[in-house]
């Protein structure tokens, strides 16, 4: 987690917000935004861990070094979790994406920096929940997924754990934005040799970390470490913004 110290000397406000979800349930938010951001993305945690979790913050607080603001939220059924100290399974995808539109909708009206280009996406289920968005045009609102760039997924659960034959491949093949997906090389929801052989659509992008896990953890005797992968996470994360917003702009300008 970041220090308050190392917050002052980037400029990090952390607001958190509650908002509304479509039956009504409360969505609570927190906004990482920085000075003069390039890009905002919304990034939404998975089935075990919520959106203070030490993997997000610590996620969050490398895209605010690179000048990218961060919109994190807890689904309701994490919070149920926190309100009854009982462990409810996650919700079916029938609440968890209007959950998330409801975010997107509320960042694309009344985010400080409505111009921003952005991007969405999250952790293992989070991620799944994003590529699902953009995915199946009866599931966003035009206005809304025309304001979406591109979908970012860690850790992508391609199937379940020991359940390989289970696969979750129609929102990464149905979606209509460009998608980078990083990965540990032996993640169990979905490990380097599995999805090499899915042959993933020209619009998915797979950037595997060695050894590393489905938190992206690598074992000691790798060489590897944890620190050192989730900067690396977030370096491809900020190439990726950053070659589809080169890619936009050419598009745009073709169209003049």
């Amino acid at each position: 987690m970041a220090s308050m110290q190392e917050k002052r000397q980037i400029n990090i406000q952390v607001k958190p917000q509650v908002i509304s979800g479509v039956d009504g349930s409360d969505i609570n938010i927190i906004w990482d935004t920085v000075d003069n951001p390039t890009a905002q993305v919304i990034f939404a945690h998975g089935a075990g861990a919520n959106m203070t979790h030490e993997f997000m913050a610590e996620i969050a607080l490398l895209l605010n070094k690179a000048s990218i603001n961060v919109i994190r939220f807890n689904f309701p059924f994490m919070d149920k979790r926190a309100l009854t100290g009982k462990k409810y399974p996650p919700d079916r995808m029938p609440k968890l994406l209007p959950c998330y539109e409801a975010v997107i909708e509320h960042v694309v009206k009344h985010g400080n920096c409505k111009g921003l280009p952005l991007f969405i996406g999250g952790k293992s289920m989070g991620s799944r929940v994003a590529a699902s968005l953009v995915a199946d045009p009866e599931v966003l609102k035009a206005n809304l997924l025309n304001k979406i760039s591109a979908v970012i997924c860690l850790g992508y659960p391609f199937h379940p754990t020991k359940k390989p034959e289970n696969l979750r491949l129609e929102p990464l093949f149905g979606a209509r934005k460009p998608v980078l997906i990083v990965q540990g090389d032996r993640d169990t929801l979905g490990n380097k040799e599995e999805i090499i052989s899915y042959q993933l659509a020209e619009h998915c992008q797979c950037v595997f970390l060695p050894d590393g896990d489905h938190s992206f953890k690598p074992r000691v005797k790798s060489g590897f470490t944890f620190q050192a992968h989730m900067k690396l996470a977030v370096e491809e994360i900020v190439h990726f913004i950053n070659q589809v917003l080169v890619d936009n702009k050419a598009v745009n300008e073709e169209k003049l």
